[in-house]
């Protein structure tokens, strides 16, 4: 029917929001639906489908509760799980010719002539039934209520919990059987196993410079990193118990000469004064041979360059005043054009690593800086490095023609062998597993 001033309908449509609003639970806002809708349209019979985990009727006009196994009641449970499956609007006038023969022979039985069926979004249906036939704007008018209810229906749905989520997606069917299919075949993409490692660039085959001779280094000529020439000073021992030693034995060789000379001069009168003249050529003999020892260790004292190239120690003052004994090594003398890369792989995340193998270099002072590299040697044995962890020394040579400065360091990443992605992924916690349960 026609309403030319729709005050009274407004009115009512804006109660009955808030009376959904307002509902405290489920079943109070589906009394609401089925009873007081009434207030706006006119109708005899009124019936709540709900949707969700669990499929069935919620409420019906007149009743407080339900009776699950009534008749009436499993007749609309059949009749709304055929039209929630069927496509088509969500407001619509239904009739018995639109359903299977099943459910339009009963349809006399349960309802009158004009039925309206609204869907309330994905909470399930509203039915509305009456003798009268419904007019163009009553139906408008319940399409707006019934996106009011859906609305409400929404805060009161079933949340599922992980289990029910875990289980819809485990449980057999099509798309579990798709989705295991996926991931046996991603488990075996193939993957290149690979550790990180602390990195330096340190120099290859470098010349070891120690010290000639125990005593107290006096003074270093270079700076850390300095670039020197052949023949270039580079540290000297303190002279001062040396340079008494080459004094005290040049007086004795003098003192020796002076008296081989006064018994060589009897011997020409004297048998006798001939074999003292050769117990003191042997004495002069004795003290020269130390006299000149004395001298050459003299000369040693100071430690030049046997080549260019770049010196590489700590610092001047950790040396300087330092006592060393014979064969320390203080320095090294590297050329910055001859490196090699040095990693520490930890032995807790070792690896199967043979010669051959590809690691890369990624300096911490550089970001954007790869540097390729190929293992020559690994030691067999996992010593203590920096921070007290035990790791396997790696040495490798660079593959590329500029290579990277001497003394950068970064993050080595080490490659092994292709393995399945499962092992890669589960390496780690099948070895910590394997640690705590002792298998």
């Amino acid at each position: 029917m026609a309403h030319a001033d729709g005050s009274r309908e407004l009115a009512a449509l804006i109660a009955l929001m808030h009376r959904a609003r307002a509902a405290g639970d489920a079943a109070e806002l589906g009394f609401v639906i089925v009873n007081e809708s009434q207030q706006m349209l006119a109708y005899r019979q009124a019936a709540l489908w709900r949707e969700g985990l669990q499929r069935q009727v919620g409420a019906l006009s007149g009743l407080s509760e339900l009776e699950p196994t009534a008749p009436y009641v499993q007749w609309l449970g059949g009749l709304f799980r055929h039209l929630a499956a069927q496509p088509g609007p969500d407001c619509r006038l239904l009739s018995p010719d639109q359903l299977p023969a099943a459910l339009a022979d009963d349809w006399a039985s349960w309802l009158p002539e004009q039925v309206l069926w609204l869907r309330l979004g994905d909470q399930g249906a509203l039915l509305l039934a009456r003798a009268e036939a419904w007019s163009a704007y009553e139906q408008k008018l319940a399409q707006e209520l019934a996106h009011c209810y859906g609305h409400a229906l929404t805060l009161f749905a079933p949340r599922r919990d992980l289990r029910q989520l875990a289980w819809d997606w485990l449980k057999p069917g099509p798309r579990q059987r798709k989705l295991l299919l996926a991931l046996v075949l991603l488990a075996c993409v193939p993957v290149r196993l690979s550790v990180l490692a602390r990195g330096e660039v340190v120099p290859r085959d470098p010349l070891l410079l120690r010290a000639p001779l125990s005593g107290v280094i006096a003074s270093i000529a270079v700076q850390p990193n300095q670039r020197v020439a052949k023949g270039a000073p580079l540290f000297a021992r303190d002279a001062t118990q040396l340079s008494g030693q080459y004094a005290l034995a040049s007086r004795e060789r003098d003192a020796a000469q002076e008296s081989y000379r006064v018994s060589a001069q009897l011997a020409v009168t004297d048998d006798k004064g001939r074999l003292a003249m050769a117990q003191e050529r042997a004495r002069l003999e004795e003290k020269s041979i130390a006299a000149d020892y004395s001298g050459r260790e003299l000369q040693r004292l100071q430690v030049t360059a046997p080549q260019a190239g770049v010196v590489v120690f700590s610092d001047r003052n950790d040396w300087q005043g330092k006592a060393v004994a014979v064969g320390e090594k203080v320095m090294t003398l590297a050329d910055p054009a001859q490196v090699e890369l040095a990693a520490w792989l930890p032995a807790a995340e070792a690896i199967d690593v043979a010669p051959g193998a590809r690691i890369v270099l990624y300096p911490n002072g550089d970001p954007t800086a790869t540097h390729e590299a190929e293992v020559l040697r690994v030691a067999y044995k996992a010593e203590a490095a920096e921070g007290g962890l035990l790791a396997y020394r790696l040495q490798a040579r660079f593959v590329e023609r500029v290579p990277p400065r001497l003394g950068q360091m970064g993050t080595a990443k080490v490659y092994g062998d292709w393995v399945p992605l499962a092992y890669y992924v589960l390496r780690r916690p099948l070895t910590a597993a394997r640690q705590w349960l002792g298998w």
